[in-house]
């Protein structure tokens, strides 16, 4: 039996910019999620991918975003930021908003310091630098994170190395501690910020009542969060009864104390999260 990344590949050409899916084997791989409706929380800029994969499979997408990402006020002086940017040995990237809230506003079309390497924390971070044409020489393959940073070989030799790592507003401090502690030189450089959008919980309700909503798809500890504390308490027999795609054992402790079915993803990518949607549609429908 072929895995799911080698059915992906097979069925499916998905652009570096996201946002077209091209079907070959249309009329096998649209049975699978036939009738199933997935409520989709990824940011409303981000969440299309995903969403286009889960229809060409034959479901239906609920659009409902739990997360708007937002500039900084500091995000608009980044352009005078190459200068500083030729000083540090390595970058990293923590999210793929860090990279469309950076890159080109620091470049404004200018090379990127070929002595400076770029790290990435997954493989859809690397995507979005792809876009700009940045090398990435270095990220985790399994754990897509700042421990799966951690344990590269690359992030242990750091000893007098400059490091800038670029993050949202309130990131975690493991990563920057960590390197820190192993003797690198390291700053901060916040782009962007997180915010709880005005998503509509009265459509949220209606489509969970319509019978609209089968599953439930989160992709952080944040946006299982905001989702219920957007849903509100009328929605909220509603998420206890839909199974919820989580990427981690703490979200699934969490959904499971909610009192619904965690099914675990292996990452947050759109093909890990198609997997698992898929395994769960298997076992059922």
């Amino acid at each position: 039996m072929e895995s799911f990344g080698e059915e992906f590949a097979a069925s499916h050409e998905v652009g570096l910019a996201g946002t077209t899916v091209s079907m070959r084997n249309i009329k096998s791989s649209a049975q699978k999620l036939r009738g199933v409706g997935v409520l989709v929380t990824r940011p409303a800029k981000q969440a299309e991918p995903l969403c286009r994969l889960i229809e060409a499979y034959g479901g239906n997408a609920v659009r409902f975003p739990v997360i708007e990402i937002l500039d900084l006020p500091e995000t608009s002086q980044l352009q005078a930021y190459y200068e500083q940017l030729r000083k540090y040995n390595l970058a990293i990237f923590v999210s793929a908003n860090a990279v469309r809230n950076t890159v080109d506003r620091i470049l404004k079309g200018r090379e990127w310091p070929s002595h400076v390497q770029v790290s990435a924390v997954g493989p859809g971070t690397v995507k979005e630098l792809k876009k700009f044409r940045l090398p990435v020489h270095f990220y985790p393959q399994q754990h897509f994170n700042s421990e799966g940073l951690l344990e590269l070989d690359e992030l242990h030799q750091v000893r007098n190395k400059k490091i800038v790592i670029f993050r949202g507003e309130g990131g975690r401090d493991l990563l920057g501690d960590t390197l820190r502690e192993r003797g690198a030189e390291l700053e901060y450089v916040e782009v962007y910020r997180r915010a709880i959008p005005n998503s509509d919980a009265g459509k949220l309700i209606n489509n969970f009542e319509a019978g609209k909503i089968d599953v439930i798809t989160v992709s952080s500890l944040e946006s299982l969060g905001n989702l219920i504390q957007l849903a509100g308490a009328p929605a909220r027999p509603w998420l206890c009864k839909a199974p919820m795609v989580v990427v981690n054992n703490k979200m699934a402790e969490l959904v499971r104390e909610l009192g619904s079915e965690p099914v675990q993803a292996h990452n947050a990518t759109d093909e890990a999260v198609m997997e698992a949607l898929l395994k769960w549609s298997e076992s059922h429908l």
